[in-house]
């Protein structure tokens, strides 16, 4: 079954592309945030402040594409995302 996911594109109100997501990210809809990211104009603030689950696919798509990706998470996602060591490869802001 499915994940519900919904990525929404926009933009900072510097220019910078936005992109948020809703739902959980796992292997049953970590393609098509992977796809959302790479038709964003680099560099792509993804907001996971709604995201309540992440997954090693989550991760994987987050960790291929660091060098153009900032995030920005919650107090929930904020731990995974620093044992993962991904926190030393690209920005992670909190909400």
């Amino acid at each position: 079954m499915t994940t519900p996911l919904t990525p929404a594109p926009g933009r900072r109100p510097y220019g910078t592309a936005l992109l948020t997501a809703v739902g959980e990210v796992d292997t049953s809809n970590a393609d098509p945030l992977a796809v959302a990211l790479d038709t964003a104009h680099a560099p792509v603030v993804l907001d996971l402040t709604e995201v309540g689950y992440l997954d090693s696919a989550g991760l994987h798509v987050s960790f291929s594409r660091a060098d153009r990706l900032e995030l920005v998470t919650g107090p929930l996602l904020a731990p995974v995302l620093a044992v993962s060591g991904l926190t030393e490869l690209t920005t992670v802001r909190p909400a």
